[in-house]
């Protein structure tokens, strides 16, 4: 298992840590992903009714075979590791400071089925701008945290840990590192613990003050859907008149999600503990985690790379995909990730109350695109506003350098 130091200083102290499970471990997943028994085939010839039957045996037999997860090990140990206690749980994070004068301390917060892993493509291009073709006044010191009951942070024993709750502790870990004014950026369940961190509730009426140190956020997956088209997409109602073509297409989107794609998030939000299977088998975790749409109807990025039928450019391999699912296999984290969808009580996909600088970007293939009407009135702070061409759900993935590019824009205002 993972290593840390002892607890010489106290709980609260800030511990180095290392990747390292036993060897026993890796062979122990691998001869679980060999004595899998799958189902029969599909009886359709798309994906309808779930990840292909094909492409799952096509994944085992590389996992099982080919893949190196010490490749992957040693890419998380080239860069400093650390864990503290918040609030009770051992909150773990990658901490990078830049070698240019006047970085902007940064908080990278990562979703489900996501990871840190999602997020190493960030720190090069935030840390070292001007090896990326950016300036050096565009610099940030990152810290990237594992989320309560994901990867190498605490499982927790007790409820309450919802976003707000996470929000919360993050902005205690950039303080306990010395920062005094920072900014965050957030996608998936990290938009949703973005906009918690600046004072986003569920009734935006009911918003509170952001922390003094919390200067701006950017999320590119942002709360902008008014509360009451949210509603009718979600039970399937037809669009309302009076919609422009894109906040249509928007409303269109996030209809077609719920309707054939959000069954993952209905059993993880009612029964966590059931899915049993998660920490049983690889194969049903890997399927678990794969079962995204992206909005379109069509297979979502993941599925494509591991079909090698990429629609558009992307950095995303199916090496990176199998190191995030093995890191829920190894932590056994694949149940306590899950209680976060139980946990949670804001809104995915709605409108929150932020008032603090916000700057957002859709990407594309993303489950849904966020109109820009949409997003002003979501966040009337507004300092930054882009449509990708490229990338999807898993920008920091599939589009690092892109998201980069927008985070340094966001910002560059607010230093």
């Amino acid at each position: 298992m993972a290593v840390t130091t002892e607890r010489s200083a106290g709980a609260t102290a800030i511990r180095p840590f290392t990747v390292e499970f036993p060897e026993a471990d890796v062979q122990d997943m691998r001869a679980r992903i060999a004595a899998t028994r799958f189902p029969d085939r599909e009886t359709v010839k798309d994906e309808s009714q779930g990840v292909p039957l094909a492409m799952m045996q096509d994944l085992a037999r590389y996992w099982a075979t080919e893949y190196d997860w010490r490749k992957c090990e040693a890419r998380l140990n080239a860069v400093p590791n650390f864990v503290t206690e918040i609030d009770g749980v051992d909150i773990h994070f990658i901490h990078v400071r830049s070698k240019h004068e006047d970085a902007l301390p940064l908080v990278v917060c990562h979703g489900w089925p996501g990871s840190i892993i999602e997020q190493l493509k960030l720190i090069g291009p935030l840390t070292d701008p001007t090896a990326h073709g950016a300036s050096a006044a565009d610099a940030f010191h990152i810290v990237i945290p594992s989320m309560p009951g994901y990867g190498f942070s605490g499982k927790p024993t007790g409820t309450g840990w919802d976003p707000v709750r996470i929000g919360k502790a993050y902005v205690e870990l950039m303080k306990r590192l010395g920062y005094e004014r920072f900014v965050a950026q957030g996608g998936d369940w990290g938009g949703v613990v973005v906009d918690a961190m600046a004072g986003g509730r569920a009734d935006p009426a009911t918003a509170e003050p952001a922390p003094p140190e919390l200067i701006g956020i950017h999320t590119n997956f942002p709360g902008v859907f008014p509360p009451e088209l949210f509603a009718a997409a979600f039970v399937g109602s037809p669009a309302p008149a009076g919609l422009s073509d894109e906040e249509r297409s928007s409303y269109e989107q996030a209809r077609e999600f719920f309707g054939t794609h959000v069954a993952y998030g209905l059993i993880m939000g009612t029964r966590p503990q059931t899915l049993y299977g998660l920490a049983d088998s690889p194969i049903d975790l890997a399927a678990f985690m794969l079962d995204h749409g992206d909005g379109s109807g069509q297979p979502g990025i993941v599925q494509q790379v591991l079909e090698e039928r990429l629609e558009r450019p992307s950095d995303l391999t199916r090496d990176d995909i199998l190191d995030n699912i093995t890191l829920f296999w190894l932590t056994n984290t694949g149940v306590s990730s899950a209680r976060l969808y139980w946990e949670n009580k804001l809104p995915f996909f709605s409108v929150k109350g932020v008032k603090v600088p916000v700057g957002v970007s859709t990407f594309v293939d993303e489950i849904y695109r966020a109109p820009r009407s949409w997003t002003e009135q979501a966040y009337p702070n507004l300092v930054y506003y882009n449509r990708q061409d490229r990338g999807g759900h898993f920008a920091a993935w599939e589009q690092p350098q892109l998201l980069s590019q927008d985070v340094r824009a966001t910002f560059r205002s607010l230093r």
